[in-house]
């Protein structure tokens, strides 16, 4: 997009803003702005705008930014950060929907005061739904394609569609769904179970998870995948690299599968210190680690 890029857009009932700051609205708090953000009112809203943009104009997806680095460049063309408005969560026997703007945690809270179990795993996700089913997030043992029923997404033609496990394909840390496609909800089955049980067993989770994890500090997530027989941290670990810094950017000393912003370090900083981290582990075990974190827009 060229000059005022939001001229070059349809109208919407939602809203534009052009130069947007993104780095406050994701974990790391670091990277550069959206051409332009937008924030549609409805799912209709975003239907029309996905149906009525010129072809070449590029869209990406943030939710809460738990598992994403945005480079420092910022990200051309339009961002799209669905309201609260699409994080709507209801229960229907053992049955959960949720928008694709609930918060994973909220989705696990309502699970276990309606006394449905097997979502627990979900209070672990720092996340949202729609980044849940993007990347078929799991922890614990358990992962969104061991209760997922059916989705609703926009496509990247503006068509409103229901997908089923097939259509979501779902593998490792991974969905084969389209990537212009934008997920509006989703519904998940849980089995039936007692509320205080829940709650205990998702109470344990939590306690293991902030011993073992940096969640207060701003970080990204797991920020590589495990590969088939190993666990990414153990390698990171061995290939020496707990606590090593780039600039203000660190490997957790807690966790060494987590980066963490200590300061201000930048975009650059991060990912740089994330490509040291794979160099030292390819060099030290001969395995090539695969970025979990997802990486977008422009490098400076």
């Amino acid at each position: 997009m060229m000059g005022r890029p939001c001229d070059a857009l349809p109208p919407v009932r939602g809203t534009y803003t052009a130069d947007a700051p993104l780095k406050d609205l994701v974990w790391f708090r670091a990277g550069g702005p959206a051409e332009v953000l937008f924030r549609p009112a409805d799912a209709d809203d975003l239907a029309t705008f996905m149906s009525a943009k010129p072809a070449d104009v590029r869209v990406i997806v943030i939710g809460v930014g738990s598992n994403l680095l945005i480079r420092d460049g910022g990200i051309r063309g339009v961002v799209v950060r669905l309201p609260g408005s699409f994080g709507k969560i209801t229960v229907d026997g053992t049955r959960i929907t949720a928008g694709a703007a609930a918060l994973d945690a909220n989705v696990a809270r309502t699970a276990a005061e309606s006394g449905i179990a097997g979502l627990e795993f979900l209070r672990g996700i720092p996340g949202t739904i729609g980044g849940a089913l993007r990347m078929n997030a799991g922890c614990y043992g358990r992962e969104i394609k061991d209760v997922f029923v059916e989705a609703t997404a926009v496509t990247g033609k503006g068509d409103v569609v229901t997908l089923k496990p097939a259509d979501m394909g779902f593998v490792y840390r991974k969905t084969q769904a389209p990537d212009d496609m934008i997920f509006l909800s989703a519904a998940f089955e849980g089995s039936r179970d007692d509320p205080a049980a829940i709650k205990a067993r998702m109470d344990k989770l939590m306690t293991d998870r902030e011993a073992s994890q940096p969640v207060k500090t701003r970080t990204g997530g797991s920020t590589f995948k495990n590969p088939p027989g190993h666990s990414a941290w153990k390698l990171i670990d061995e290939a020496g690299c707990r606590g090593l810094m780039h600039g203000p950017a660190q490997v957790s000393p807690l966790h060494c599968n987590f980066l963490i912003n200590t300061g201000e370090a930048r975009a650059a900083d991060i990912e740089a210190l994330g490509e040291e981290v794979r160099a030292r582990v390819k060099e030290k075990s001969g395995i090539q680690l695969e970025w979990e974190i997802k990486r977008v827009g422009i490098p400076t």
